[in-house]
């Protein structure tokens, strides 16, 4: 199975967190899965940027990222955290490898539209495509790719990528069986309890009715985004979880044959439970 797995920066900053995590994506790699890594880091990005005293500025509540502040991206995502992400995963027993989008032009990405300038962000961007031969190429030798959310421009310039987005459009181009993201959360929350399923359709008035905010807004346009771009399943985890991330990779097979109820977080489906089974019955 081809697994697209998005890291929330977050879960980074928490040793503990990070070696029980490490543990399962080596367990799945050696169970034959070939598994992409996807990662974040903002919350270091912004303390490193204040240590630094880089002033950050804003439009409509987006961060301009002009050239300095960029450059501490690159460093913050494809230094440190990469490669803290990649050791763990290989001290588990599976080699991982941490690449960026400099390396064989991975990830390729144009700068993104606001108020319909291209560019008035400065160097942010979104993703365009990737390499998959180059992938494929690390997959055949063993090896988990690590990648932060960063992309290539065809100014040969690195834009920095939200990581939902980046993850849910790599598992659309790599026709990835699943995509899961793990949280500092335990799923999508209506108060404090976990909604075990959200469908397509839901999202917008999740959105309007403010049930969701912030970051789980994004992250759920991201996985309305890959699944209807083909991706199979979709799941929202708490990372920290024991065994959150080994269970939700199995939630296919669980799904059909348990239920739900032991399977953590929040699966998103294109239309609702009933009519899935349904089709999946007729199949």
């Amino acid at each position: 199975m081809r697994i697209v797995i998005k890291f929330a920066g977050a879960l980074l900053e928490d040793d503990a967190t990070v070696r029980s995590l490490a543990q399962q994506v080596a367990a799945l790699a050696q169970q034959g899965h070939e598994i992409l890594v996807v990662h974040g880091g903002g919350r270091l990005f912004t303390a490193t940027l204040k240590r630094m005293a880089i002033e950050s500025k804003f439009i409509a509540g987006l961060r301009v990222t002009d050239r300095e502040t960029r450059d501490v991206a690159v460093m913050v995502f494809a230094g440190l955290l990469n490669k803290k992400l990649a050791a763990a995963i290989s001290a588990e027993g599976q080699p991982a490898i941490g690449i960026s989008a400099a390396d064989a032009r991975c990830f390729v990405a144009e700068p993104m539209v606001h108020n319909e300038v291209e560019g008035s962000l400065g160097f942010v961007g979104y993703l365009t495509g990737l390499n998959a031969r180059f992938i494929d190429s690390l997959w055949r030798e063993g090896l988990v790719p690590v990648a932060p959310c960063l992309g290539m421009g065809s100014d040969n310039e690195l834009y920095n990528i939200n990581a939902d987005h980046m993850a849910a459009a790599s598992a659309e181009y790599l026709s990835a069986d699943q995509l899961i993201y793990l949280t500092d959360v335990a799923g999508v929350l209506n108060g404090e309890r976990v909604l075990s399923i959200v469908t397509c359709e839901e999202i917008e008035s999740l959105v309007q009715s403010r049930v969701v905010s912030g970051g789980m807004v994004l992250k759920l346009e991201a996985a309305k985004r890959a699944i209807e771009g083909g991706v199979r399943e979709v799941r929202i985890v708490g990372g920290t979880s024991p065994s959150a991330l080994l269970l939700a990779s199995h939630a296919a097979e669980a799904s059909t044959k348990d239920g739900v109820a032991a399977i953590p977080g929040t699966r998103v489906l294109r239309v609702p439970l009933s009519s899935a089974q349904a089709a999946l019955s007729a199949a």
